[in-house]
């Protein structure tokens, strides 16, 4: 993560900036641009939108850093409602969802157990379930939950980020288990002896980690990123690949790309989150791209 990055996300978790963004115009119409709605008929309106240029969803209801029972059960209920949803509406998706929501913080047993009725009912309806890789301290958790719950399941998927030291092992320990293998660039504040630090450091990480990937017949790939020139050594390995794989962006990032990839012919997945609980999903997205943090001021002030 850049240096850039990293200031903006010190600055957003000062109490007065949080107002600012979640308390004003502006900043609700940012994360609007970001997040589809407050519930999941919003993002099977989006879902469906996206599958007329024939590009699939993975819907996520944000949350994360759940510490109370009651609200573990929420997300729970409606996760299961998010894929009940999925399957009357016809859209073709499928949930990504945080173990920290399902109670990874609170006793990972607990996680565990969620995400195994997640993959029970997911499995009823024809449908996977994706972890999201979330900070460096669940990362030896979210691997060792998901490889056990993908070996009795068999319809999951779990996110690999490319900055992260320990990757290439993950990487390997986890492609013969066949699931679906996310593999991004990383979104949170680490520090040097857990990730890599520099941009070109992560770009050439992620691009070793794809080439291994895309050269492997037993798991799905999936390439999230936006970087043309990792779409490009992305499309360039396809010619050689017997098995599936996909891209996937985010919802809100480069529509005009997901369109153009999903014309040619390549498989495209946009990962579309909902909820009320965006600020720390809004967070990562300013911290990521400069423009983004320009939109909301230019809007602070009345511009368009």
């Amino acid at each position: 993560m850049s240096a850039f990055s990293r200031l903006v996300m010190a600055t957003t978790q000062a109490g007065p900036v949080r107002k600012l963004i979640t308390d004003t115009r502006p900043g609700k119409a940012l994360a609007h641009r970001f997040v589809a709605g407050d519930d999941v008929g919003a993002a099977i309106e989006i879902a469906r939108s996206l599958g007329e240029s024939k590009i699939a969803v993975s819907l996520d209801l944000l949350g994360e850093d759940v510490s109370k029972e009651e609200e573990i059960e929420q997300a729970v209920q409606g996760y299961v409602e998010c894929l009940q949803a999925i399957e009357a509406s016809g859209v073709e998706g499928n949930i990504s969802v945080k173990l920290t929501q399902l109670g990874l913080e609170v006793d990972p047993g607990l996680a565990a157990n969620t995400l195994d009725l997640l993959a029970i009912d997911a499995a009823a309806l024809g449908l996977t379930v994706t972890i999201d890789m979330e900070s460096s301290e669940h990362t030896d958790a979210t691997v060792s939950i998901y490889e056990a719950a993908q070996g009795r399941h068999g319809n999951l998927g779990i996110c690999l980020q490319a900055y992260l030291h320990r990757t290439p092992e993950d990487l390997r320990r986890l492609m013969p288990l066949g699931g679906l293998i996310r593999l991004c660039k990383g979104a949170y504040v680490e520090p040097a002896e857990v990730a890599l630090q520099g941009r070109e450091e992560v770009d050439r990480a992620f691009a070793r980690l794809l080439d291994e990937l895309m050269h492997s017949e037993e798991c799905h790939p999936a390439i999230a990123t936006h970087d043309p020139a990792l779409i490009a050594q992305a499309k360039s390995l396809a010619g050689a690949r017997q098995a599936s794989f996909e891209f996937q962006m985010l919802f809100g990032v480069r529509p005009e790309e997901q369109r153009a990839l999903a014309g040619e012919g390549y498989a495209v997945r946009v990962y579309v989150p909902y909820g009320s609980n965006w600020y720390a999903y809004l967070t990562r997205r300013l911290a990521e791209r400069p423009a983004n943090l320009g939109l909301f001021a230019r809007a602070l002030v009345g511009k368009r």
